[in-house]
């Protein structure tokens, strides 16, 4: 009661990772650094403005028609200022580069999206990864409990004269192989709790392990083929890489623009000021203002437009096959996540029915080594396969779970509420 009651749970761990996890916290980061490029976009169609100035010392001397005879020292400072406004009216490839960052934006969140849906998996492999190794190591102790008693038995009747050698040392080799079973097992329960550690920033705690609130529920709708179409249609990983087609047929719009004219216009006002000393004359003080439009039709420019087209029309194509792989990837992950929850069912009751009758078998084995009829080796067996059927009667149903979260992530339904869902499903803190 005392461990259960500080007993983490799936719902915790999730919580935990959402401000742990670095993985998760790049994608927020990335995320976060993509809403920037409409603004960036959007800024090329804006009107510019920039100040720009310069104050200059002059020192020097003249002697001429000017000044018959002599020579006369020059000094005074040139100052100008200069504001210039410059709006685009038509640009082409600035439009172009607008409305992919819209579509850069529409993709990052998406993946962002993609990057919650993994966090949880994630989270929920780790955790019952680590329920199902304590569970193996449980069956483990339990299974060398076992075999310590009738190794211990099978010495006595030997030494009475009632058991063979042999049985002796059939137990003994079952010891030993429990003990290197269990050895391996801790390892591998060290490993699990490593990996959850690294997901939720903490030393590894106390899991609320499964309850018999499981409920195995199908598929819904019970047909595959509409998981698969919906799945190629609305995926998170499609849908970006839909994004990203969109974006490589734009960039092809956008290198074909740089052939095109661009037209601005364009504004500004220029202050140059002269001090007392030019050529002995009094100082200037002279501003002009200027109101335009600037044409500008690129003509050569070495080739490079026509490569970077080609280039663009090549990622195009690219991006394309990209596509068509993120589609036939979530079809074959669909598919599989679907078998697996409608056999994962299947496994889950055929293990409940064996776990039963790997029971009885082994009630009917001690009885019948009682009267004679059964070895202590048949018990042995009867119970190892008895430890077998809880073990992989655990295995089975946390299989299930997993393959129901990755069904739902195929298809992008996969959110905190399921998480929640599969929670109720753990033992309640009392």
């Amino acid at each position: 009661m005392a461990m259960q009651a500080h007993a983490t749970d799936l719902l915790q761990a999730y919580r935990d990772a959402q401000v742990y996890d670095s993985q998760f916290a790049g994608a927020l980061a990335s995320r976060e650094a993509n809403r920037e490029k409409s603004a960036q976009g959007l800024a090329g169609l804006l009107p510019q403005v920039a100040i720009t100035g310069n104050s200059n010392r002059i020192e020097g001397s003249s002697s001429g028609t000017a000044f018959p005879g002599q020579s006369r020292d020059i000094g005074y400072t040139s100052t100008t200022m200069q504001l210039q406004l410059q709006q685009p009216i038509y640009r082409p490839v600035n439009f172009n580069n607008y409305e992919q960052s819209k579509l850069q934006v529409a993709a990052g969140e998406l993946q962002f999206e993609q990057a919650k849906i993994d966090l949880a998996l994630r989270v929920a492999q780790a955790y019952f990864d680590v329920l199902a190794a304590q569970d193996a190591l449980i069956f483990i102790n339990a299974q060398k409990l076992a075999i310590t008693e009738q190794l211990a038995s099978a010495k006595r009747n030997f030494e009475v004269g009632t058991a063979t050698i042999t049985d002796t040392h059939e137990a003994q080799a079952r010891f030993d192989l429990a003990t290197s079973q269990e050895i391996a097992a801790k390892s591998d329960l060290d490993v699990k709790q490593r990996a959850l550690e690294l997901l939720i920033g903490k030393a590894a705690p106390v899991l609320a392990p499964l309850s018999a609130r499981l409920q195995l529920t199908p598929p819904e709708p019970a047909v595959l083929d509409k998981w698969v179409e919906e799945a190629r249609s609305v995926n998170p990983q499609v849908r970006a890489a839909e994004y990203g087609l969109t974006l490589a047929q734009q960039e092809v719009v956008r290198n074909r623009g740089a052939h095109y004219p661009t037209l601005d216009a364009f504004a500004g006002v220029t202050r140059n000021a002269s001090g007392v000393g030019t050529l002995g004359g009094p100082g200037t003080d002279i501003n002009n203002r200027n109101i335009g439009l600037q044409l500008a039709l690129p003509i050569y420019q070495g080739g490079l437009v026509d490569s970077r087209v080609r280039e663009a029309v090549a990622n195009e194509e690219k991006a394309r096959q990209d596509l068509e792989s993120a589609r036939r990837g979530v079809e074959l992950q669909t598919r599989q996540n679907y078998v697996g929850v409608t056999s994962g069912i299947a496994q889950v009751r055929a293990l409940e029915a064996a776990l039963t009758s790997s029971q009885s078998a082994l009630d009917s084995t001690r009885l019948g080594r009682e009267v004679g009829v059964r070895t202590q080796v048949d018990v042995l067996n009867a119970q190892q396969q008895l430890f077998s059927a809880r073990r992989d009667l655990a295995q089975a149903k946390y299989n299930y779970i997993m393959s129901t979260l990755k069904l739902k992530a195929s298809v992008g339904r996969l959110t905190e509420a399921d998480v929640v869902a599969v929670n109720a499903w753990l033992e309640r803190k009392p």
